[in-house]
């Protein structure tokens, strides 16, 4: 549980912090040659590694963030998990290696590729992606082609006026099931509120990326087509990683799991294929029937994507569906959980938000969501507590040195960013407070996240750094802030129930109590 997580983070912070304190700027200018040998970075052997995953192993079923604590208190903030028919991975708890792991990832940084979605992509559903890798698991010049002429369409801010209409309706829509399940006596949610929470952040992605609209929050919420995709997704987010992150006996056995992987995959490739299809021949029908396109542009998000590439447009689809649903879900009700808990930022939140929509039923535009830096800093705040998964990896181009050791060109790096660091009391004061004002610029104690001599940016990156910053991140950032905005200037939101044990984790966070928030009609 990540309270327990949390109280034993802040033993094991106090420990790096000693050990890093004096070795910060000798780590950062150290050359190669004076550096301890890559050989003498500390961790398991193959074998041990092996047992530890089998049942009755120390790491059979733990989730991943506490089997990289258990090995950083046995071995240090630096630590090697050798590979059993691959490339290692060293593991650094170090926020001073962070900039350097970053600093030299080369033009096209090289991420692990999941090899189930290689396997996948290139073996099992050939005749769909034809070679195609995608941004999620592709590398190389073939991915940074793909992901430079994909940048300005999915991160340029004039392109969100593509899909903010369709993000309005339904948060619109959002409100109404609120209004329509919430119980009359208490104004509390049904104990499955997390499923309405999942429905509208994957009709939110659908009606960016296949231009669809399911009826999640409406008639369609039974839907056993969609049901079935939810229950792909969340395969996926489990059993991808799982597989690809631990020792590939998928390649040798015939694992129930892998199995199971494929037919969740291949559900979410015939969903994704069938709407954008047809999606797209409704844009064809209405080019040919002469209606106008808004503002010169083109109606959506997934046209301009097929018409760079039609086949571009089915794999970025794919992956906002795999990247964004659950993921978003935990950010939500993380933010949403701080608020209810807060109730001080609530409502200073709310008055910024009045300023903006006087009225409960004013409208957003791209205009007046510029002007709202306290609901900005109430979500990054939200996701720092709540953070989504463990880090970063990345695969070293050349020979670096991290934490005093050499560290040779090919071996894969994760950085603990997300999940350890921006939650220990030696990194961030507080911690375990809800501060949105960290991240306000003009006040007092702006940037107060970060303290010590290990203090670097680079310790909280929820969206990744660099060329392989999430590409989805404008996406999710609208429909969070579409939906904070809406929900606080329409509703006054409670929670009458402890929070500490709210998520679990395993390679993602996901929901772990019933999200029974309250929502009181505000008067005007």
């Amino acid at each position: 549980m990540l309270s327990k997580q949390w109280n034993a983070n802040k033993q094991i912070a106090r420990q790096i912090y000693q050990q890093h304190r004096g070795l910060a700027h000798k780590t950062s200018t150290m050359r190669l040659e004076e550096a301890k040998p890559y050989a003498d970075i500390p961790g398991p052997s193959k074998l041990q590694l092996i047992r530890a995953f089998l049942p009755g192993g120390r790491y059979k079923n733990l989730p991943v963030h506490e089997m990289f604590l258990d090995m950083n208190r046995q071995y240090g903030s630096i630590f090697r998990m050798p590979s059993v028919a691959g490339t290692d991975m060293v593991l650094t708890m170090n926020p001073q290696d962070y900039e350097i792991v970053f600093r030299n990832e080369g033009q096209y940084p090289h991420r692990r590729s999941f090899e189930v979605m290689d396997y996948f992509k290139k073996v099992h559903r050939r005749e769909i992606f034809d070679g195609y890798d995608g941004l999620t698991s592709g590398n190389g010049p073939e991915w940074g082609k793909m992901r430079t002429a994909v940048n300005p369409i999915l991160l340029q801010p004039r392109n969100a006026k593509l899909y903010m209409k369709n993000l309005l309706q339904i948060s619109d829509e959002f409100l109404e099931r609120i209004r329509s399940i919430r119980n009359p006596a208490t104004q509390e949610m049904p104990d499955d509120f997390a499923v309405d929470i999942r429905h509208l952040v994957i009709e939110s992605i659908c009606s960016v990326a296949l231009n669809t609209h399911l009826g999640l929050l409406g008639d369609q919420r039974n839907n056993k087509e969609v049901q079935t995709l939810i229950a792909a997704l969340q395969d996926v987010v489990e059993l991808g990683f799982q597989l690809d992150m631990m020792p590939a006996f998928w390649k040798y056995f015939p694992i129930p799991s892998f199995k199971k992987l494929m037919r969740s995959l291949d559900t979410i490739t015939d969903f994704c294929y069938f709407h954008i299809e047809n999606a797209l021949k409704r844009i064809e029908e209405d080019a040919k029937a002469g209606k106008p396109t808004e503002i010169g542009l083109e109606k959506s998000l997934l046209e301009k994507l097929a018409r760079f590439d039609r086949q571009t447009a089915v794999i970025i689809a794919m992956d906002l569906l795999f990247a964004g649903a659950d993921p978003t879900l935990v950010s939500l009700a993380g933010i949403l959980l701080s608020l209810s808990k807060n109730p001080d930022k609530q409502a200073r939140l709310l008055e910024e938000i009045r300023e903006i929509l006087p009225n409960k039923d004013s409208p957003l535009t791209m205009e007046n969501m510029r002007n709202m830096p306290y609901l900005r800093a109430c979500i990054k705040e939200g996701i720092r507590m709540y953070p989504i998964g463990p880090g970063t990896l990345r695969r070293m181009p050349h020979d670096v040195v991290l934490s005093g050791y050499r560290v040779v060109a090919g071996t894969d790096v994760g950085t603990a960013a997300n999940y350890q660091m921006a939650n220990m009391e030696q990194f961030v004061p507080k911690v375990r407070e809800f501060i949105p004002e960290r991240w306000l610029r003009d006040e007092s104690n702006s940037n107060s996240h970060l303290v010590g001599d290990t203090a670097t940016p680079f310790m909280y990156l929820p969206f990744g750094f660099g060329p392989r910053a999430c590409a989805g991140k404008r996406i999710v950032d609208m429909m969070l802030e579409i939906a904070i905005a809406r929900l606080v200037r329409n509703f006054q939101i409670g929670f009458d129930y402890p929070i500490e044990n709210a998520f679990k984790a395993k390679f993602f966070v996901q929901p772990n109590i019933p999200f029974k928030f309250k929502f009181v009609e505000r008067s005007g």
